[in-house]
């Protein structure tokens, strides 16, 4: 095997084309080893893939929901000769995904939160404000796009949006902007609808673009991120062996505050006390391993600005049988998708 400029050795085919944020730290936690199977459940531009399949003789199933992804790993597919399954499909269903895949359980589970540079970086898909395009922001195929929403969502859940899921203190400001502007014409381009929110939103120089937290918001509510983030947690509790490992690596507090909360809850034993003597709680279903989130250097920083805000939080599986308490508690109050689309 040759060794890539970031110290993982590649798999065969050459050097890794993408360095994942906290590549070396995620496959350190998963503690891959010869014979494993392992899931990538956000496969993206399959680096993590790489550095797991580069560190053992195991095997990997790589999920996606972007099915471009998907088509571009098929290189890396040849180059791990029978090593790695890619399929495309939402993380929520890995449990599924394993089961369909002939598995009864495996051995570690990754999860890279959030948008890829991939999607990012190719306009017509419409994630980004720095690059024109339709304004669409799905990462499948299917279903509503930020379009729809934007022109049809009523100002009070509009701002509920932005200020949740994007943390825009300014978004009643925002709200009520997109609302007078689509009277004029449906908003229909990335580029109108940074050009509204930048508008409103007066950042001093230095700050991060006017339309960054607004972007966020839209898209973590089109594609339902946080509950398909909960999905995914619940599936790996149930699909993890014994001594399996669940890595997850975020990029805004939300989706930390998720992962944190849901280890917390599965990761905690405590008995009741003299004030509620009944109150035992269930034997913790995870160890978690890592106290408090492990974050870029330095070094990594100054190679890839975008791990400035990345947090990686690892657990082990106990022998413990999966819990199936209701965990909608983790979620933020917001309208549904249909509801919105009504303009309710």
């Amino acid at each position: 095997m040759t060794t890539g400029s970031d110290g993982f050795a590649a798999v065969v085919g050459g050097p890794a084309h993408h360095i994942p944020v906290l590549g070396r730290p995620a496959v350190d936690f998963l503690n891959v080893r010869n014979g494993g199977v392992y899931i990538d459940a956000t496969f993206g531009a399959g680096g993590y893939t790489r550095a797991i399949l580069a560190a053992a003789n195991c095997k990997v199933i790589g999920i996606d929901r972007d099915q471009s992804a998907i088509a571009l790993g098929a290189e890396l597919v040849q180059a791990a000769n029978g090593r790695l399954t890619l399929i495309q499909d939402q993380f929520s269903n890995l449990e599924g995904i394993v089961r369909d895949a002939g598995f009864a359980a495996v051995d570690g589970v990754v999860l890279d939160l959030g948008v890829s540079s991939m999607q990012l970086d190719t306009a017509e898909r419409g994630f980004s404000f720095r690059l024109d395009g339709p304004l669409d922001m799905r990462m499948g195929n299917s279903g509503a796009s930020a379009a729809d929403v934007v022109n049809a969502a009523g100002e009070r859940d509009l701002a509920n949006i932005i200020f949740i899921l994007g943390e825009e203190r300014h978004s009643r400001s925002v709200a009520r902007a997109i609302v007078k502007a689509r009277v004029q014409a449906p908003i229909r381009t990335t580029r109108a609808l940074a050009d509204i929110v930048a508008a409103v939103v007066r950042l001093r120089p230095g700050d991060i673009h006017p339309a960054t937290r607004t972007f966020q918001a839209l898209r973590i509510f089109v594609n339902d991120e946080l509950g398909e983030l909960i999905g995914a947690l619940t599936a790996a509790e149930r699909i993890l062996k014994p001594q399996g490992r669940l890595v997850a690596i975020s990029f805004h507090s939300l989706e930390d505050r998720i992962v944190k909360l849901y280890l917390v809850d599965r990761g905690e034993t405590r008995a009741g006390s003299r004030h509620a003597p009944e109150l035992v709680r269930p034997a913790p279903t995870f160890r978690v391993l890592t106290k408090r989130p492990v974050v870029a250097d330095a070094d990594e920083i100054a190679r890839n600005p975008r791990a400035r805000s990345a947090k990686l939080r690892a657990a082990e599986r106990s022998e413990v049988p999966a819990r199936n308490d209701d965990t909608s508690n983790l979620l933020p109050r917001l309208p549904t998708l249909t509801d919105v689309l009504r303009g309710h």
